[in-house]
């Protein structure tokens, strides 16, 4: 029999963090669900919807495409998939298609956001006992193996404007949220992405980003308003070494177009910037200035977190 499922997760936008892989000692925390993440983001509308369609089969297969291409350097979802037919005991063939309306690899959290709907979708299709968090701890522990993330999957499961307090993967972790109303957006705009592991390649940049992580949390945990959010988090890339003249000159255009505030996407050459939905269209017409409209996604925010949509046999 196949079995078809789908689930869609917001796209992660991160505006600050702190590496949280080590202990004190400065050795590396072994259990792989108390590694992680502090830092503060939006969950957006546009994300990842993954659609599952399973077989038996005798042995596992597991195919993984994106936006219709095979994708054969989609690790941290064939990961969590075969995380998941490990615990089923049975052997199928998979075919996972992630439909990304978000730019990959400019702090959008599009990795996070395909494991988190493959573990979601391909769990259901397995009818496997697992709860949400118990989904979610499988593709934190796969986005940390892979090192395509370390805090991302928590955010995703709640939407809004998240604060993660203590790191690690879904209940370890403390994830708080700043409240906010329906009736803003995000606009941002891309220039391009930036590789995780050429940003954090070297221990004093590793120092700096966890020095000014932390007092970027305790800054926005003092006022916890959207306003003092956005703030903070733009002070954190310039103070952590991540803003290029580029995303500067964007951030002071959203500014003069009504933004709430701006900030850059962590990591990627990118800004988001907060506004009215009424506003929003300014922003995009000043952003226009600099990028062109394919390089710039509006998009409201999500407060409902990753969830399934479908679930059909055929």
């Amino acid at each position: 029999m196949l079995k078809q499922t789908s689930a869609f997760s917001p796209a992660g936008i991160s505006s600050f963090f702190e590496i949280c892989d080590k202990k004190e000692d400065g050795k590396p925390i072994a259990d792989l669900e108390r590694v992680g993440a502090r830092g503060g983001g939006f969950g957006i509308r546009k994300g990842v919807l993954t659609e599952i369609s399973i077989s038996e089969a005798k042995a596992n297969r597991i195919r993984v495409y994106i936006n219709g291409k095979l994708a054969p350097e989609a690790e941290t979802t064939r990961t969590v998939s075969q995380m998941l037919l490990s615990k089923s005991g049975k052997s199928c063939d998979v075919a996972i298609n992630h439909e990304v309306d978000v730019p990959i690899g400019a702090g959008f959290g599009s990795s996070a956001a395909g494991a988190l709907t493959a573990g979601l979708a391909l769990s259901k299709a397995l009818d496997l006992p697992l709860t949400y968090n118990q989904i979610g701890r499988i593709a934190h522990v796969a986005e940390v193996q892979c090192k395509t993330g370390l805090g991302t999957v928590g955010p995703l499961m709640l939407g809004g404007c998240i604060l993660t307090v203590e790191p690690g993967a879904p209940g370890i972790s403390i994830i708080d949220r700043i409240p906010l109303s329906d009736d803003y957006a995000i606009v941002a705009g891309v220039f391009g992405s930036t590789p995780k592991k050429q940003v954090l390649a070297s221990a004093e940049k590793r120092r700096k980003v966890n020095h000014w992580g932390r007092k970027t949390l305790e800054a926005i945990l003092a006022e916890p308003s959207v306003e003092n959010f956005m703030a903070c988090c733009l002070d954190f890339a310039e103070k952590a070494g991540f803003m290029t003249t580029r995303v500067g000159q964007l951030v002071k255009l959203a500014e003069k177009a009504g933004a709430i505030g701006a900030a850059q996407n962590m990591v990627g050459e990118a800004v988001h910037a907060l506004a009215l939905e009424e506003n929003a269209g300014k922003i995009v017409e000043a952003f226009k200035q600099v990028l062109p409209k394919e390089k710039i996604l509006t998009a409201k925010i999500d407060f409902q977190g990753a969830r399934l949509v479908r679930h059909e046999k055929v």
